[in-house]
């Protein structure tokens, strides 16, 4: 029976050299060893696979059988395997190669696909698997270690972390554009409390950013607020006259722009707030993560949307 795990390459080796060169001495020569050595692998390589490879001698030197060019086309294949896992390899050691699960908090939504669209385009053969959801499920997941990277407001205080600043991430209130307070001037703090305020889930950095403003300017004073569970649901809200919110500017870019929603701003807003890039002190750090931490971090928050 044949012996193919018996097989080495340095037996292929010397089939390829007889083939590109056609000689014994002349495949030898190419390859560094002397004649009888290529003989002697060749010799092996016919007993391992029990047949005939290579017809020696005769006016035209020494030619593969069939049988030695389907070893030869397999010594092609292998070589062409090898090649293209040495790519991957120098790839994923250099960090351009290899997976990175980045997560995003909601209001990062309207700018995380532009941004892993820009580092597909930076680096193709790392694969960005973006993941989104509220502050809470963005925090859990980083204490489960099922992502590498987040992108977020507020770090939380566990697990550990390491940050990096990447963009201003200013919050505004938001109201249509007929409604009493737009444009107005020294709005005072009763005035403000007594509407009635959208806040999205439990959980939300928004909120929690919304409720710890209010009660520091109420200083105690009970006010009225609608939960709504996503941005898109809020502005819509606001624009219908349900009422007015705190929300990311970086989620109502366009909707400002357009004038279907305008800011108000009582003493104390606009407030800003950092966006972070953060990962996990203990993480271990691949190629491909640096890779794309030092990507966005070099961009310096350029891929946020702007008024």
């Amino acid at each position: 029976m044949p012996k193919p795990d018996a097989i080495t390459f340095k037996q292929l080796r010397a089939i390829r050299a007889v083939a590109e060169h056609g000689t014994l001495s002349a495949a030898a020569e190419a390859v560094g060893l002397t004649p009888p050595a290529i003989h002697t692998q060749l010799r092996i390589l016919e007993e391992n696979l029990q047949c005939r490879l290579v017809d020696r001698g005769g006016a035209k030197g020494a030619r593969l059988t069939a049988e030695g060019q389907a070893v030869l086309a397999a010594e092609h294949t292998i070589q062409n395997a090898l090649e293209g896992c040495l790519q991957q390899v120098r790839a994923l050691r250099n960090g351009q190669s290899g997976v990175v699960v980045l997560g995003v908090v909601s209001t990062g939504k309207y700018f995380a696909p532009g941004l892993v669209a820009m580092l597909q385009k930076h680096s193709p053969d790392i694969d960005v698997v973006l993941r989104v959801g509220n502050r809470d499920m963005i925090v859990r997941a980083l204490q489960q270690q099922s992502i590498d990277l987040a992108i977020m407001g507020r770090p939380p205080r566990m697990p550990a972390v390491i940050l990096s600043p990447i963009g201003s991430h200013p919050h505004v209130m938001i109201a249509p554009p007929d409604h009493p307070l737009a444009g107005k001037d020294n709005i005072s703090a009763e005035e403000l409390l007594s509407q009635t305020f959208i806040a999205r889930e439990d959980g939300s950095g928004t909120r929690i950013l919304m409720i710890r403003y209010l009660d520091r300017i109420g200083d105690g004073t009970m006010y009225r607020f609608i939960e709504m569970g996503t941005n898109e649901t809020i502005k819509q809200a606001v624009i219908a006259g349900l009422g007015i919110a705190m929300i990311s500017q970086h989620t109502v870019t366009e909707e400002l722009k357009s004038g279907r929603l305008v800011t108000i701003e009582p003493e104390g807003l606009p407030i800003e707030r950092k966006w972070y890039l953060l990962q996990r002190e203990d993480l271990v750090v691949t190629p491909a993560i640096a890779t794309v931490h030092r990507f966005i971090s070099d961009l310096q928050g350029s891929f946020l949307p702007t008024l």
